[in-house]
């Protein structure tokens, strides 16, 4: 085996065990406050510290897992301080986008069909909206075409698909709702109307939001 073979060798491993981890974030498995040491993850996966220390960092940076001084990482807690910063920077990015397709009357094929996928599910709050929901946002912000505003959208998708799972898993809003709401935003890009757009999107962040923070209060 060459370096280069073990390096990626390395950050195959390093990356499964991301995912893994991820996954168990966001589905619950791994529950708010849970503490995730170097010795528990090498032990879990059957790898070594420096790879578990190496997914560890991945998951500290992407939002998932909080870190302070002298003490080992824990999956993040859902707090209203945290709702309200993730939407609010989701509606910023997500206006400025909507501004954008607006101005050209361009209708992303892309979010067209993930909000089909949502209109096509039975009535009801339904946790399978929510990987259709965020790939249409994620269609907004991309079909303006600048890398760097898609990078930075993705930076914050893991602690924005963590919320929306809560969302959905406290089963707070309706499929048919979410589809209807989305197929009005379209159709205020397509009419060119930003301004309306905007106001559509930001309601509609806005409503979860609220929603959500007011589930956690309770």
């Amino acid at each position: 085996m060459t370096m280069t073979d073990a390096s990626l060798d390395v950050v195959g491993i390093v990356g499964a065990v991301t995912r893994r981890l991820r996954q168990q974030i966001l589905s619950g498995e791994l529950a708010a406050g849970t503490p995730l040491t170097e010795a528990k993850v090498s032990a879990a996966f059957g790898v070594a510290r420096p790879s578990a220390k190496a997914a560890i960092e991945q998951l500290v940076a992407s939002g998932l897992l909080i870190r302070s001084v002298h003490r080992s990482a824990r999956v993040v807690s859902i707090d209203a301080a945290m709702v309200r910063d993730v939407y609010r920077t989701r509606t910023r990015l997500e206006s400025a986008a909507l501004r954008e397709l607006a101005a050209a009357g361009a209708v992303p094929d892309a979010a067209t069909a993930a909000n089909a996928e949502i209109a096509a599910m039975p009535p009801g709050p339904d946790e399978a909206t929510v990987d259709p929901d965020l790939r249409f946002h994620t269609a907004l912000i991309d079909g303006i075409a600048s890398e760097r505003t898609s990078r930075m959208y993705r930076s914050v998708l893991d602690e924005v698909r963590l919320c929306m799972a809560q969302v959905q898993g406290r089963r707070l809003i309706d499929a048919q709702v979410i589809a209807d709401q989305h197929a009005a935003i379209l159709d205020a890009v397509a009419s060119g109307v930003a301004d309306h757009a905007a106001a559509l999107l930001a309601a509609h962040l806005g409503s979860a939001e609220e929603r959500l923070i007011e589930a956690l209060g309770d």
